[in-house]
């Protein structure tokens, strides 16, 4: 039979779910302690200030953390953004400066005599004497130095007396010619007898003017034992002295000729120039130039171009210029270096820039321009070169921002800075 266990679970419920009268707290109170030192303490309270400055203590640190940690991720950001800042270089900058109307190019040049005469002998001699010495004066036929020729004097006197022996056979042939022609009109001699008679007296006479030839000929070289200025001017080197074998000829004939004297016309020299290419259209002969030494550094020499080569060199695509300048002062000295100033009309109005703006790379000459904060290299054309600056024809404007000194490392589209004050050209 099934067993029921209802007054069971009945009781169990009762019993757990209803507390006992015994074990009530309000009806059975704890009693204190017989013994008051072995009593338990009573809890104390904390005092309400106490407790506030407590929460605010523990909410100020948490406050602080809070804001050290954001305060920390705003430094590490802005740190980043001042790190990119400083990445960004700093460039000076200029403005092109529109070109005048007329412009000038100075192109260096060496000063050299007009006239300008090495002199050798002519006969190989000894020196007998001299008489004017570097740095002298010389006017024109003036005796300069005479020397000894007793070999040329011999074959003189020689040659002399082969020319007296020729004309006395001249004579007898042509007494002999006569006569046989007289002859053969009376038929006393044959016509063959006759024909030679008169080609003998021809051959003599042919050797007569061979002898006189020769005998013209010492007696020329016999004068050079004087030797004269060719023309007025100064004597620049003496390469000789009494007693010394000379040798004749010419430095561009034989090895061992020796220069005696050199003398140089000074009182107007002439100055060569090389004009570069594209310059060359811009000169032409009879046009005035100006010549600036560094030794008078407050005088200004004026030349004309007088003549120029008519081609362009193309080693150098230079054009070879002749400037004469009136040197009677004598202030100029042959062989000095001067600075010849052209002046050069310009069809139109350019824009210069400094010289250190430019790059040079496999792209072609360009320049880098500042635009919107970010580089622009551009392309340009250069129309005349005047050292420290250039004119450029083609591709910028008077508005644009050219970077000075470029580095190397320079790229299209790189973010830079510019210096708050911008170069000014000079």
């Amino acid at each position: 039979m099934p067993i029921h266990n209802t007054d069971v679970n009945t009781d169990i419920n009762t019993d757990m779910t209803t507390p006992s009268a015994d074990y009530a707290p309000s009806e059975h109170p704890i009693s204190p302690h017989p013994d008051p030192t072995r009593a338990l303490p009573s809890p104390q309270r904390l005092p309400g200030g106490v407790l506030i400055a407590l929460i605010v203590i523990a909410l100020l640190l948490v406050a602080g953390i809070v804001y050290r940690f954001i305060g920390g991720a705003a430094d590490e950001r802005h740190l980043a953004k001042q790190t990119k800042l400083d990445a960004i270089p700093t460039v000076d900058v200029v403005s092109p400066v529109v070109s005048g109307a007329t412009s000038e190019i100075a192109l260096p040049g060496n000063t050299q005599a007009f006239d300008d005469t090495p002199i050798y002998a002519r006969t190989s001699v000894y020196l007998k004497q001299w008489f004017v010495d570097i740095g002298q004066h010389v006017t024109k036929g003036e005796l300069m130095a005479t020397i000894e020729t007793p070999e040329l004097d011999e074959q003189l006197q020689v040659a002399q007396a082969d020319l007296k022996s020729a004309q006395a056979d001249l004579n007898l042939a042509k007494t002999t010619s006569d006569r046989y022609t007289n002859l053969l009109k009376l038929n006393s001699v044959s016509q063959q007898e006759t024909d030679v008679a008169v080609s003998g007296a021809a051959a003599k006479r042919a050797a007569v003017e061979a002898a006189e030839a020769n005998v013209r000929r010492l007696s020329q070289l016999q004068s050079f034992e004087k030797i004269y200025a060719p023309y007025s001017g100064i004597v620049t080197q003496r390469n000789t002295d009494i007693g010394d074998l000379i040798n004749a000829g010419s430095a561009t004939t034989t090895n061992t000729a020796k220069e005696l004297f050199h003398i140089a016309s000074v009182n107007q020299l002439r100055v060569f120039v090389a004009v570069p290419e594209v310059y060359a259209p811009d000169i032409h002969n009879g046009d005035t130039a100006t010549l600036t030494l560094d030794e008078y550094p407050d005088q200004i020499f004026t030349g004309i171009v007088t003549r120029n080569s008519g081609s362009i060199d193309p080693s150098s695509r230079t054009l070879n210029v002749e400037v004469d300048v009136n040197n009677h002062d004598a202030k100029l000295l042959p062989g000095a270096y001067v600075f010849v100033h052209f002046k050069i009309p310009v069809q139109s109005r350019e824009l210069s820039i400094p010289s250190d703006a430019l790059i040079f790379r496999a792209q072609g000459l360009q320049v880098g321009v500042v635009r919107n904060g970010h580089v622009h290299l551009q392309s340009i054309t250069i129309g005349k070169d005047n050292g420290k600056t250039v004119e450029v024809a083609t591709g910028l404007s008077v508005n644009d921002k050219v970077i000075l000194s470029p580095s190397d490392s320079l790229a299209e589209g790189q973010p830079v800075n510019i210096a708050s004050q911008p170069a000014v050209m000079q």
